[in-house]
Order: C-alpha cells, then sequence, then structure tokens
C-alpha cells in the first residue's frame, strides 16, 4: 500500500466530535408536535389461546388516541396481519394465540408514555393455556406440542428463496451438508470423540433501545425515522405488509446507538406504521430496556459433535446442530444455513455430515447476534478439538495447524478458499500468548493456563450494496449510502476509500446517513459485509468519476488518460505533478460553470452457486472468509472456582486494513463482548418464564471483568476483489473467544466445561467430582 495516500491510515473517526458533544442525532432525540407515545401489553402465558378482550375502559380515557387488537389489525383490508425476514410468522400483535411470555397482545397510543401505560391497567384479556415447549431437543421429537401450525415463507431475500412452506413440525429449517463417506471413517477409526456442547440465550444490551417514529407528511407519505440496521428491508416490508407503493414510503436512520444484529430487519416498525395510518398523527415507540429482552435475543444452540481420528489426524466429523429461534422465525433459518455449513471448521476433514435445525419453541424470539451464529458452532467444534489433541498427546497448536486450510483447497462445501489466513491467525495467536513458553507453576489454590482457539465465519453470500457519489465543482463528494453508522467506524472507512479514489482529502468527503428516498438499496448493515460490499460499489461510483475528470484532462493535456492520476484534489501527469488541473478547472472546461456536479452510481452483488439440498455442496458459497484465532491465559481459584482473564489475544483476518486502528478496535470490542458471555452471560427461564430480564438482575461484562492485557492483532492477507483488498472486521474478533478460554481453564485446573456460561459454580462442581467424570462434564470418550 505504498502508493496509498488515505486508505491504510489510521486517521480519526469523523463521527467521533459529534457523538462525544452530545451533537449526533438519534431517533430517540427526535420531537415531534401532537406526538402519541406507545405502551404494548405482552403476555404472561408462553402459549395460550385469546378468548376475549375488553377495551373499553382504556378507550375512554382522555388523551388516549387509540387502543389497537391483533383481531382487528387481521380484519383491515389489505394489510397482512404478519412479518417476518424469513417466514411470515410474527404478528404485529397477537391474533388467536400468544406464542411466548412477552407476545405484544395489546398496543396502546396516547398523548404521553405514563398515560399508555395507565390505560392498559384497564385492559382485560382471557386467555386460555396451551401446551406449551421450551427445550430445543424436546421441540424436534414428534410428541411435542406444535408452536405454529403451518410455515409461510416470506421470500424477501435471494439467499432464503429456496425455503420451502413447511409441514406441521416445529423444525422450521433443515440444513443439510455432506461430504465423503462418514460412516466408513467412523467404523475405521482408531478412536471416536462424541461431545455435546451448549450455549444459552443472551440479549445484546446496545446502549439505545429500539425507537421508531412514524408520521404522514404533508403528501400523506409514510415517513419513518428508526434505530435499524436494515433500512432498505424495512421499506421493503411495510411496502408488503400494508400494500403501500415503495415510493410512498420513506425510512431514515441517524447516528444508531449500538446494534449487534437486535436492530436487524423490522421490529417496531410495523406495529408503529399502523398506529400512525390509524390516529393520522406523529407516533413513537421507544422499547424499554425490560422490553429489549423480550423483543429478541441470541439463539440457544445445543451441539452434538462425533469427531473420528485415524492415526492421530481427523478423517471425519459429524455434527448435529439445534438452534431455538424462539416464538418465530426471524432469520433463524439463514442462521441455521450459513453458520450451519461451518460447523465442523477450517480443517481439512474428508468426510463431514452436517444437520444444522431452526427449532420453534415457546421462548422469546432469537435473531441475529455478533458473530451470526458462528461462535455458538466453534465453541462446539473447536472446544472438541483441543480436548482431543490433548487426549492424543498432541499439542493443540500444532494440532490445528496440520489440517487447518490453505489457500485454493475446498472447504466442507466444496467451495475453494481464498484470502484466507487461518494459519498466520493461529501462528499470530500461539506467539504473543507464548504459547511454547512453560506454564506457571501453581501458587496456593491458584493455577494458570494457556488457551488458543480458531475458526472461520463466511459472508453472507449473495447480497446487494449500491453506492451514488456526486462530486461538487470545489472537490468535495457526497457519498449517498445506505449503511448505518452504529459505532463501527463506517462512515470514515467509505470516506477514506471515496477519498483514495479520487484523490481529495478525507475532510472533502461526506456521507450522507441512510434515507430511503436518496441512498440506494443496501441488504443489511451486518455480518461485516459493509467494507467489502458498500466500500467497493463507492469506491466503483467514485473510480467512474475520476474517468470522467482524467477524459477531460487528457483532452486538454493531449496525454492518453492512462497515463493520468489522482491526488491532492488535482487530476495530473504520473511523475510530473506539475503538468495537471485541479477539479475546479476541470469542472470548468467541461461544463463552462462551477455550478454543477458529477454524479456516478455502481453496485455491488456477488453472487453465490446453487447449493445442493442434499449435500450442501457448492461451488462458491461464499464472496470470502474471516479467519478467526483467540489466545487466554487465565488463573483459575481451585477453591472458589473463580477464573480471572489475565491475558486476551484476538487475531483477526481483515484483508487490506483501511483503518488499522479501527480494525484494532473492532476486534476488541467484539472479543470484549463475548468475554461476557463466556464467563456469566445466560437468559434464565422457568417454565418459559424470562427470570433475569433487567440489568439489576442479568451481567454483563464491565470494566471490572478486563483482563490485565487485552491485545489485538491485525493479519493482512488481501482479497484480490476487495476495495484495496479489504474485507470486514467486525465480528472476527468474536468468533473464537469461548473455546480459548474454556481450553485456558482446562490447561490450568484439568476440568472441562460443555455448557456456557463457564461459571465459577461449573468449575468447582466439576473440580469436585470423581476422576473421570471431572475431565469432561457432559462428554463422552470412546
Amino acid at each position: 500500500m505504498a502508493n496509498l495516500a488515505i486508505v491504510g491510515q489510521s486517521v480519526y473517526r469523523t463521527d467521533a466530535n459529534p457523538k462525544v458533544t452530545g451533537r449526533a442525532l438519534h431517533v430517540g432525540n427526535i420531537e415531534m408536535p401532537g406526538m402519541l407515545h406507545v405502551a404494548v401489553l405482552r403476555s404472561p402465558y408462553p402459549h395460550a389461546r385469546i378468548r376475549h378482550i375488553d377495551k373499553s375502559r382504556a378507550e375512554a380515557l382522555a388523551g388516549v388516541a387509540v387502543v389497537l387488537t391483533g383481531a382487528e389489525i387481521a380484519k383491515m383490508p389489505a394489510v397482512d396481519a404478519h412479518f417476518g425476514p424469513a417466514f411470515r410468522d410474527q404478528p404485529i400483535l397477537a391474533v388467536e394465540k400468544v406464542c411466548y411470555a412477552g407476545d405484544p397482545v395489546v398496543a396502546v397510543a396516547a398523548v404521553d408514555k405514563r398515560l399508555a401505560e395507565d390505560a392498559l391497567q384497564l385492559v382485560e384479556v382471557d386467555y386460555e393455556p396451551l401446551p406449551a415447549v421450551f427445550d430445543v431437543l424436546e421441540a424436534v421429537t414428534p410428541e411435542s406440542a406444535l408452536v405454529h401450525e403451518q410455515h409461510r415463507p416470506a421470500k424477501a431475500f435471494a439467499d432464503l428463496a429456496h425455503v420451502q412452506a413447511g409441514r406441521q413440525s416445529n423444525i422450521c429449517y433443515h440444513f443439510k451438508l455432506r461430504t465423503g463417506d462418514v460412516e466408513r471413517a467412523f467404523a475405521e477409526a482408531d478412536r471416536v470423540f462424541e461431545d455435546t456442547f451448549s450455549s444459552p440465550a443472551a440479549q445484546h444490551v446496545p446502549m439505545e433501545p429500539h425507537v421508531t417514529l412514524v408520521y404522514l407528511d404533508e403528501h400523506e407519505r409514510l415517513n419513518v425515522w428508526t434505530a435499524s440496521q436494515s433500512p432498505s428491508y424495512v421499506r421493503t416490508e411495510l411496502s408488503a405488509t400494508f400494500g403501500i407503493p415503495m415510493n410512498r414510503i420513506r425510512v431514515r436512520v441517524p447516528y444508531l446507538g449500538g446494534g449487534y444484529g437486535a436492530k436487524l430487519y423490522a421490529k417496531l416498525e410495523p406495529l408503529v406504521t399502523i398506529l400512525a395510518l390509524i390516529t393520522k398523527k406523529p407516533v413513537r415507540y421507544a422499547l424499554t430496556r425490560e422490553e429489549e429482552f423480550l423483543t429478541i435475543t441470541k439463539h440457544k444452540v445445543v451441539t452434538r459433535i462425533q469427531t473420528a481420528i485415524k492415526d492421530g489426524t481427523v478423517t471425519a466429523r459429524k455434527c448435529e446442530v439445534y438452534w431455538d429461534t424462539g416464538a418465530y422465525a426471524e432469520i433463524g433459518p439463514r442462521i441455521g444455513h450459513k453458520s450451519g455449513y461451518t460447523s465442523a471448521g477450517p480443517y481439512r476433514i474428508p468426510n463431514v455430515c452436517i444437520d444444522s435445525y431452526c427449532v420453534y419453541t415457546n421462548r422469546v424470539p432469537a435473531g441475529a447476534f455478533r458473530g451470526f451464529g458462528v461462535p455458538q458452532v466453534i465453541w462446539a467444534y473447536d472446544s472438541q478439538t483441543d480436548m482431543i489433541a490433548r487426549a492424543i498427546g498432541a499439542d493443540p497448536v500444532e494440532f490445528r495447524l496440520k489440517p487447518a486450510l490453505d489457500e485454493g483447497e475446498p472447504f466442507a462445501t466444496g467451495t475453494i478458499v481464498r484470502s484466507f489466513g487461518i494459519k498466520e491467525a493461529i501462528r499470530e495467536a500461539a506467539q504473543a500468548i507464548e504459547w511454547s513458553k512453560p506454564r506457571a507453576a501453581p501458587s496456593g489454590t491458584k493455577s494458570r493456563g494457556k488457551g488458543i482457539a480458531a475458526g472461520v465465519k463466511a459472508v453472507l453470500t449473495p447480497s446487494i450494496s449500491g453506492a451514488i457519489v456526486i462530486l461538487n465543482a470545489d472537490g468535495t463528494a457526497n457519498v449517498l449510502s445506505s449503511t448505518v453508522e452504529m459505532g463501527q467506524g463506517s462512515e470514515t472507512t467509505m470516506g477514506q476509500i471515496v477519498a483514495e479514489e479520487l484523490g481529495i482529502s478525507l475532510e472533502q468527503v461526506h456521507i450522507v446517513q441512510p434515507d430511503t428516498d436518496a441512498t440506494p438499496y443496501d441488504t443489511i448493515t451486518a455480518g461485516s459485509r459493509s467494507t467489502y460490499h458498500m466500500g467497493n460499489a463507492a469506491r466503483s461510483a467514485a473510480a467512474k468519476i475520476k474517468a470522467e475528470l482524467c477524459e477531460v484532462v487528457a483532452a486538454r493535456l493531449e496525454v492518453a488518460a492512462d497515463d493520468l492520476v489522482a491526488g491532492k484534489g488535482r487530476i495530473f501527469v504520473r511523475g510530473m505533478e506539475e503538468r495537471g488541473m485541479t477539479v475546479g478547472e476541470i469542472f470548468l472546461a467541461k461544463f463552462g460553470s462551477l455550478g454543477t456536479t458529477l454524479a456516478a452510481e455502481a453496485v455491488c452483488q456477488p453472487a453465490a452457486s446453487h447449493m445442493d439440498p442434499e449435500t450442501g455442496q457448492s461451488e462458491k458459497c461464499t464472496e470470502y472468509w474471516f479467519p478467526s484465532a483467540t489466545a487466554a491465559e487465565v488463573e483459575v481459584d481451585t477453591e472458589t472456582g473463580q477464573v480471572k482473564v489475565l491475558q486476551l489475544v484476538s487475531v483477526g483476518d481483515t484483508g487490506t486494513s483501511i483503518n488499522p486502528r479501527h480494525c484494532e478496535q473492532q476486534l476488541l470490542g467484539a472479543a470484549l463482548t463475548h468475554l461476557g458471555l463466556t464467563l456469566f452471560e445466560e437468559m434464565v427461564f422457568d417454565e418459559g418464564q424470562l427470570v433475569n430480564g433487567s440489568l439489576l438482575d442479568y451481567q454483563i461484562a464491565s470494566f471490572k471483568d478486563m483482563p490485565e492485557s487485552v491485545r489485538p492483532i491485525v493479519v493482512q492477507v488481501p482479497h484480490e476483489d476487495g476495495p484495496f483488498g479489504a474485507k470486514g472486521a467486525g465480528e472476527t474478533g468474536a468468533l473464537t473467544v469461548a473455546p480459548a478460554i474454556a481450553n485456558a481453564i482446562e490447561d490450568a485446573v484439568g476440568v472441562r466445561i460443555c455448557d456456557l456460561p463457564i461459571t465459577a459454580e461449573k468449575i468447582l462442581r466439576a473440580l469436585t467430582d470423581k476422576e473421570g467424570t471431572a475431565v469432561s462434564i457432559g462428554s463422552t470418550t470412546s
């Protein structure tokens, strides 16, 4: 990157000043005259039929504009009472029955939030409890209670177009992968390892809760301000739900106060929209923190994994992965598919069998969470990889390096891997933790150990990002992009890419925030896809403008356009900076004035090859990969079971780092988020009722939980098709934290925990178990 001026530089974030000074706009800051506020009555039952709702007393309360039920929505002409990105199974408000404790049943819009909440106290609902299912493994059995009698695919995304209407079953999606002869490999194996791992439901806890404001403008067009990671999808969903043409819907997203997957797809928008349509007034709904816990969660996952070993080498792996998607599918089928096919790991395993099931239960719906389900499957396969290495006397680092895929080799799906720095990541992690250095001797009741883990995630493919770049006559540029700035630094990254391509300074680039009236379509801001997809679109659009500029200069200076370069706000002859023209001079030459603009649009739309529904084989299942490795050193107190993380090293292959500091921050932020998920975060349910649904009871990581040393390491294996070779980095640090810490704990005290979170109680129980059962809690080997 020697010839690059801005790309590759750790410039400061362009959104830093408005955020730290409190001037940044968020949806919750927007006030409008006559605005109504929303409160929602939620079901106390996990599964029940709604017999009757009496809302008369609430409607009579002064200041209440509307009291709405699902039955009323279902009767509205041209309105679909259900929505959802994979299946249209989630009601705007419960229709006929509720499917989890917390399901929205009645909504009130009133002049203030307190009045709306008071009105809910006057609503009476008569329920008839129904049989419920709370365990994902029980839910897949034929005798289990059904959460839904029918499955209606949404057909909203190309990668889910193959999803079919389901039979009567709680399994709403089943992904299969088959390669080689698994049964024969198991029969010929020296040893077979069989283990079960689980990770619980957890909450995203973004700093800003979900909030949506909807109003009708002077043209009766629907205007939506919303805290969303997917404004383009929200517009499409509202159009489909209410039968409103898309050009009559405007969706805008200002700065987002964190998302982590919680704010993907439609959440509050359908409900707030229908209330605005009924009342003809601005309506805003902001979730309380307690409601956040009842809206979306991370998937609980149970993974059964069998691995065959022959002559010290993994010859086969069989995985059964059960995704508890809760009461509504949300994006669970995509997670079960995209994360499911990575369940065997980034290793050269000739025989692989994977069954990944997305399963309904009567629990809070689950959706995307930073890592898109991949951390849950890596927790299983790389914990077991470490267990196998120790059992056969192999070094855990070398045991991973030997079968790790090289550039140009096929993944388990048959897709050839490119820009695949998994070995580089493993080596960097091992070196940083001083893996080969002897472990410290125990001190009293405290023992230390080191652990390492590796894994890989695939980017969502196919997907689409479009960008428009407008160059002004003074050399400044506007970039129209529907990528949402939610703390990841996308505005700075896009600015660097466009500035580099046009040869102007970063300060001369302005990023226009998502506005579906102006900014082109973008699939989602998630999945570590924005730098590659939107970055490619923005760079391509800027390149078109640069080509126009070069044509003018080439004609004026009588040189070949290929001999021209851009830099310092000018187009000049390569090697002769004095022979050139400024942007203003080029505009005068082309247009005869400075009052116009040059604009260009580009789209990045990587394609994927068809995946065989029976074997999961595909020539190209993804555009690129995110190799990850984590190394940890821990100290375990054998008297209390307490774990202290002394060192945490997060390594990720980001391709070319557009902004190295940003990449390091992304690795650290993701890793520290999953530190809490590893050690103590868990949503606890009792017969479908959430027990710890507030921050008084639900513990998240704080400064006191931070390791003494946290170090990010960026591995740069450029992708030939990425913008300047870049990929993404938003999730990479999240992928391998849990197994690295579990592996370090076993290295320290010789016990294995297979169920997250790894609490002191579990460790202490394992330590006090009899020898032979403490080595691997919940696991068996043969």
